[in-house]
């Protein structure tokens, strides 16, 4: 993995020879010329210009649907065949930077591999004979979609823009909310083929030193050819591979992410991905969303207390209706059993199967639903999700309480905001369903037990994973917004992810307008 942040220490270039450009432009044609041989959409423009002061070539590298070809035209290739034909410079390179760079983004460029680097991200490279260094015109206008709303996180209320798989798109939408000369934006390269840009957005005073060395290490541990999505970084640079939690929070919201750098975090964005990584994260994050500090703190405190129950209910209500139904019949109350008993009296399968069946259906309806076009999805949902189950609880494979568990466990999923978070719930769910099967209720609270200490070990670039309930910091302030939210009113200090010296984010001002 190459970043801008640690030094080229290759002697050659990409293709072999030197890393310096040539005056002769002959040679810097020939190594353009077998660089992208077979490539038929890099456009290479030769123009021979007798100029009044003397002649000379220049060589124009660019590549097609990647730059604004009407651009080129415009800014370089018309004024120097019409508008400066007659000018009486001897100095070409001169001429070119002194009148082109009054109506175009041009900077020089002395190393060979930056310059053709460049026209592969959508620049235009111009190489001019007798000078030793290219020209580089910023005219990117790369295939991208518009700015929608977000399909992944919607809110009630708010913003309703969203990333796209736009580079500067994306740090553009953060940058319009937080106008602060503090925020930084150190850019870099991940892959030594695809070379694919990446960003710490971060704001200096906020954020803590050794986080910002903690993820420039990470990012810097691996080298690997391609990197097509922030997801991939994500993996790469993750210390414990075998864990199955999140220890990044993405998001496609600017506002959220906005927000998230205003607390003194990092966000992590990557050219092609329409998804920011957010570090640190704690499981507390994941389970906020935007809306939380929109609407009003009661409503907001509600919502939170939901979700965390639906995280309950997606991993443990199976296993406890099997160990129930199998081992503590006695804590059911009388018509309920006599319910469940009269609906299983014609099934065949015992009613761990029966679960494990409906489960494994759904998941596989889910997985369906993904991969199939939105129309076809929908169809799918209809006909798996009412007519197999119609079908399944007529035919005496599955019995109605059962569908109405399953069905209970895959909303209480969906209630998860991080989509990457609640996989993780379906996975543990078949681990609950097991341990309910061979142990009961028991068997429930071990796994809980298990989960509760495994996730008081995991650390997010050091911070624990269930802070505030576990910190090295003795900070009561983050409680107020844990699973009850306080109003921002009384929300006086940042969490513990900024930097100690800057905790305060909200004063009260005095009648005089002083703080």
């Amino acid at each position: 993995m190459e970043t801008s942040i640690r030094k080229n220490k290759d002697t050659s270039s990409i293709d072999g020879g030197s890393l310096y450009i040539s005056k002769d432009i002959r040679e810097n044609v020939a190594r353009i010329e077998s660089i992208f041989s077979g490539c038929g959409d890099v456009v290479k423009k030769k123009l021979h210009l007798p100029m009044a002061g003397g002649e000379g070539d220049i060589y124009i590298l660019y590549i097609d649907g990647l730059c604004n070809n009407e651009f080129v035209s415009e800014t370089i290739i018309k004024p120097l065949t019409w508008e400066w034909h007659d000018n009486v410079s001897p100095d070409l390179m001169n001429l070119i930077w002194e009148y082109g760079a009054q109506t175009a983004d041009i900077t020089k460029e002395d190393n060979f591999d930056n310059a053709v680097w460049a026209a592969m991200k959508g620049d235009t490279a111009v190489f001019v004979s007798g000078s030793s260094e290219a020209l580089v015109v910023s005219t990117k206008k790369l295939p991208l979609r518009g700015i929608d709303e977000s399909s992944v996180e919607s809110g009630m209320r708010g913003a309703r823009d969203s990333f796209n798989e736009g580079f500067r798109t994306s740090t553009a939408l953060i940058r319009r909310r937080i106008r602060d000369t503090g925020l930084k934006v150190e850019q870099g390269v991940i892959g030594r083929r695809s070379r694919t840009d990446y960003a710490l957005m971060y704001i200096e005073d906020l954020a803590e030193k050794e986080l910002l060395d903690d993820i420039r290490e990470r990012i810097s541990a691996y080298e690997i050819d391609a990197i097509y999505d922030s997801a991939m970084a994500e993996h790469l640079m993750e210390k414990k591979w075998y864990n199955p939690f999140p220890v990044f929070q993405s998001t496609t919201r600017p506002d959220k992410a906005a927000a998230a750098i205003a607390d003194g975090r990092v966000a992590i964005v990557c050219d092609n991905s329409p998804e920011v990584l957010l570090v640190p994260a704690t499981m507390n994050t994941l389970f906020q969303t935007a809306d939380d500090y929109y609407n009003r703190w009661p409503v907001a405190v509600f919502a939170r207390i939901i979700r965390y129950a639906a995280a309950f209910i997606a991993i443990f209500l199976p296993g406890i209706y099997i160990a129930l139904t199998c081992f503590e019949r006695e804590m059911l109350p009388d018509k309920l059993l006599y319910a469940i008993a009269n609906a299983r009296s014609n099934l065949s399968f015992p009613i761990v199967v029966e679960v494990l069946i409906m489960e494994l259906l759904f998941e596989l309806l889910r997985e369906a639903g993904i991969r199939l076009p939105e129309k076809l999805g929908n169809t799918i949902g209809v006909v798996g999700g009412l007519i197999v189950g119609q079908a399944a609880v007529e035919a005496g494979i599955v019995s109605t309480i059962v569908v109405i568990v399953v069905a209970l466990t895959a909303i209480a999923s969906f209630a998860i905001p991080n989509e990457a978070f609640a996989s993780i719930f379906r996975l543990f769910k078949f681990v609950a369903i097991i341990f309910g099967a061979l142990f009961g209720i028991f068997g429930c609270y071990i796994l809980m037990m298990f989960l509760i200490v495994y996730l008081s070990g995991i650390e997010s670039f050091g911070v624990p994973y269930l802070s505030p309930l576990i910190s090295d910091r003795c900070d009561t302030q983050a409680y107020k917004d844990f699973v009850l939210r306080a109003p921002i009113i009384s929300m006086f200090f940042r969490p513990e992810f900024a930097d100690g010296r800057q905790r305060v984010r909200l004063r009260r001002r005095s009648k005089g307008g002083s703080k």
